[in-house]
């Protein structure tokens, strides 16, 4: 087996300050860039640094009673939470637990369970801990940018989310403990080897390529996507902002971590997830003749992927139909029309 390691090339960095926090400026310059003490001033940062003991009873103090999810991995997983051999199942626990309880049998430490890792993935933070964010643990964001934004928080030991992509635009601040994320730009996709569709880890579709120890003779364009890796290592009171579609790998480096973060995304709440039309290009498209599929690359290319305006630009507005600018009336229009024809 060939392996390789990760090429150390470090994530761009500013350092907070007094200013406003616009991420969505740090986005549009299409890298990720690192914040360091963006969040350092939190309450919960500050009960980290005492002790992860502290931290979880002040995390505690905001818990709503109701219960989540608690991922479980056995000792041979290492902390990743990932399939079995088969690519079928998947190789963790998923459980409703009593967040409280769950977070003590954190705390008591992966010893007592012979190596098992503890993970609660991205939980509601306003479901779940009312009034944390209140209590001094938010970012000033503009309202008309980010009032839709959702907010999420991670909980766990030493774990590994394996290299996945998210459809929104990410801040995630890390409250306690250490993490190390590694980023691929979108165009790596192909290079990271991606796994099945269904069923997956936590939601998205995952790079199948064990960062640990990268196997080139299974994976060999994984080298490739290597060069493009950016790397970085961020503290108690870090964060790092991501545009939507960049790979992440991350990686809990502490006993007990916490990490907060902010999804969000400039396009209206009425269009669809663009991974729909992937589904339905995959019952459609990709099975068609080569020479067919070029041609349907230049119609997509012409009505989807080029200058929005271009396709309606030569018809007057009352013919324009679908291809006129979309607002949710013309949405719901077009979605009742696809089920028609999906629905034949």
């Amino acid at each position: 087996m060939t392996t390789a390691a990760i090429t150390d090339r470090r994530v761009a960095e500013v350092a907070a300050s007094g200013a406003p926090f616009d991420p969505d400026a740090l986005v549009r310059h299409g890298e990720p860039v690192i914040v360091r003490g963006l969040v350092r001033d939190w309450p919960i940062v500050t009960a980290g640094r005492q002790s992860d003991a502290a931290a979880a009873d002040y995390l505690l103090s905001f818990y709503s009673g109701q219960p989540g999810v608690g991922y479980t991995a056995p000792a041979e997983a290492g902390g990743r939470y990932f399939y079995d051999d088969s690519l079928t199942r998947l190789a963790f626990a998923a459980e409703r637990v009593d967040l409280a309880a769950y977070l003590r049998r954190m705390l008591a430490g992966v010893e007592a369970e012979a190596g098992a890792s503890f993970y609660v993935g991205s939980t509601d933070l306003g479901q779940f801990f009312p009034g944390l964010a209140a209590a001094g643990n938010d970012l000033a964001l503009d309202a008309a940018v980010f009032g839709q934004a959702l907010r999420s928080i991670w909980i766990g030991t030493r774990t590994i989310a394996s290299a996945h992509y998210d459809m929104s635009n990410n801040i995630a601040c890390v409250a306690v403990g250490r993490r190390r994320f590694t980023l691929f730009p979108p165009d790596q996709i192909a290079n990271l080897y991606p796994g099945p569709l269904e069923p997956t880890p936590g939601g998205q579709v995952v790079s199948l390529v064990d960062f640990r120890a990268p196997d080139l003779d299974r994976f060999p364009a994984f080298a490739e996507a290597q060069r493009h890796a950016r790397v970085a290592e961020l503290e108690p009171g870090d964060a790092i902002v991501y545009p939507a579609l960049w790979w992440h790998h991350v990686e809990a480096l502490s006993d007990f971590n916490v990490m907060i973060n902010y999804w969000w995304n400039a396009s209206p709440a009425f269009m669809d997830s663009p991974m729909t039309t992937i589904l339905h290009a995959l019952l459609s498209l990709r099975d068609r003749p080569p020479a067919e599929k070029a041609s349907w690359a230049a119609m997509f290319d012409y009505y989807v992927f080029g200058d929005a305006g271009r396709a309606a630009a030569h018809l007057p507005a009352p013919a324009q139909g679908a291809l006129a600018p979309l607002d949710a009336r013309t949405a719901r229009l077009l979605r009742a029309q696809l089920l028609q024809r999906i629905n034949r």
